[in-house]
């Protein structure tokens, strides 16, 4: 049985109550781990308390030699994570592999920026003093909480523990319910590297009792979230009254825009990933797709031929080439989810090209497995337009200009990711400027670079994660006022 990680240690919950954790390929136990609660995130949120005056007082390079400790100890048990990864989530063997190497590399980039923190020196007015200045000072803002969703576990763990770690800050990691165990393996393994006890800690158990206990107590500053917007609402209603740092990072529709001068094969390969990587379950996948018309016929004869490669099955095995695994999806709600949402557009009058049901295999009738789909004359007010659409499934539509196509793609309450497939520089940089998103890619799948800010607008959040903004967000700036020497 997996256990809880708090003030250096392995514990099981205070109540001794456990939940299991099952696999959705199969629904078979992966493991049993603690059902946390209020107690078990009081007792984390003391030992932080407690870890941070000797954290913030460590040197950079101090900290950065103990994360790449810890770095070194996550890639040498490689394997092990990632099986773990594709036991408790779904996803593929390989795309657990990749996830894994998206953390490393996020990790040795803060790593990298623990030395190269910088405030700033500002001439003052010589009204009170003559040579008189100023200095920007940068201290750790404190106890800092980190609650991370399902569907990449490991990646938007590090995007919150890297830069905490590095500013100096103390971070409690709380899993999804369902997705704890690789994140427990790499937690301890980071601790083993040398992490004073309480620095790194994670509680594992239902967000409303352990998550709003985490996010309530007055001594946590800092509260960095990624998930849905629903999520993201109810903690900005908790962390308000406090006035506690907040970053959220919630979900998206993001467009994807093609013109006819764009690179069809490659623009082909981006929608393909972009959409159905991790079975669609990303917030930041194409989950539009705009398509001039001159291009449209060569297009989809591309996508479909591509999109029917895919192969649902067994995440811990290849198909033959040129075949693609797809896992499952991750839950059964999930999966009714996006059937219940593709119903309603087919009701409604669009028409489904390819995919869009689950298997016939009787193999698989245990998993929550649904074939990749493409469904074409969707209708504005369809739930594939209206909500978050987490599974594989691709809305397409045909544009006549630029103008449609960007109108179309701000048609969204949500504004995560955008992306355009041209070679014209004019139409690039007029997407970049008027897509509401937070971030717009050009000729680039949709993709989160950790050294880039990355960050929604309107419903997908506030904040950005990546890059070394987000070490601001765990760093408050004060300021010192120096009187003239010459006094």
């Amino acid at each position: 049985m997996a256990q809880m990680y708090i003030n250096g240690e392995w514990v099981d919950a205070q109540s001794g109550e456990t939940y299991e954790i099952r696999n959705p390929a199969n629904r078979e136990v992966v493991d049993t781990v603690p059902l946390g609660g209020e107690a078990d995130a009081r007792a984390a949120v003391r030992a932080a308390q407690r870890a941070f005056p000797q954290w913030a007082d460590k040197s950079p390079d101090a900290r950065a030699e103990l994360l790449r400790k810890g770095i070194e100890a996550v890639r040498e048990h490689a394997k092990e994570i990632a099986a773990l990864l594709t036991a408790e989530q779904g996803k593929p063997l390989f795309e657990a592999h990749g996830e894994l190497n998206h953390f490393l590399h996020g990790m040795e980039f803060y790593a990298g920026l623990a030395s190269k923190i910088r405030g700033a020196q500002v001439p003052l007015p010589d009204t009170l003093s003559k040579h008189a200045y100023g200095l920007v000072v940068k201290r750790p803002v404190g106890v800092s909480v980190g609650i991370v969703p399902w569907n990449f576990p490991l990646t938007l763990m590090g995007t919150k523990v890297g830069p905490a770690l590095i500013a100096g800050s103390p971070i409690i990691i709380k899993p999804a319910e369902t997705t704890p165990l690789a994140t427990l393996k790499v937690i301890g393994l980071l601790n083993e590297a040398g992490l004073p006890p309480g620095v790194l800690q994670c509680v594992t158990g239902p967000g409303p009792t352990v998550g709003e206990a985490l996010v309530c107590d007055p001594a946590v500053r800092r509260v960095a979230l990624t998930g849905s917007s629903e999520t993201g609402r109810r903690v900005m209603q908790l962390a308000g009254p406090d006035f506690k740092r907040v970053t959220l990072e919630l979900g998206g529709s993001d467009p994807m825009i093609v013109c006819p001068d764009a690179n069809i094969r490659k623009a082909v390969s981006g929608a393909v990933i972009g959409r159905y990587w991790n079975a669609g379950q990303q917030c930041l996948a194409v989950k539009r797709l705009y398509l001039f018309e001159d291009i449209y016929d060569q297009f989809m004869d591309g996508l479909l031929k591509k999109v029917g490669n895919y192969r649902v099955g067994d995440p811990t095995t290849r198909p033959e080439k040129p075949f693609i695994r797809m896992g499952p999806l991750h839950t059964a709600r999930q999966r009714e989810e996006v059937e219940a949402q593709l119903a309603d557009a087919l009701d409604k009058g669009a028409r489904l090209l390819i995919g869009g049901k689950r298997p016939d295999d009787p193999a698989l009738q245990n998993g929550f497995f649904f074939e990749p789909a493409v469904v074409v004359d969707v209708p504005r007010d369809s739930k594939l337009v209206t909500e978050e659409v987490f599974g594989p499934v691709l809305p397409v539509w045909k544009v006549k200009s630029l103008d449609e196509a960007i109108e179309l793609a701000n048609d969204s309450p949500w504004g995560l990711g955008s992306s355009i497939w041209t070679q014209n520089m004019a139409w690039a940089n007029r997407a970049i400027r008027e897509i509401e998103a937070g971030v717009t890619w050009v000729n680039q799948i949709h993709f989160g670079y950790d050294e880039l800010p990355f960050g929604g607008v309107k419903a997908s959040g506030i904040g950005h994660e990546h890059g070394p903004e987000a070490v601001d967000y765990y760093l408050e700036n004060k300021g010192a006022v120096f009187g003239g020497l010459d006094w």
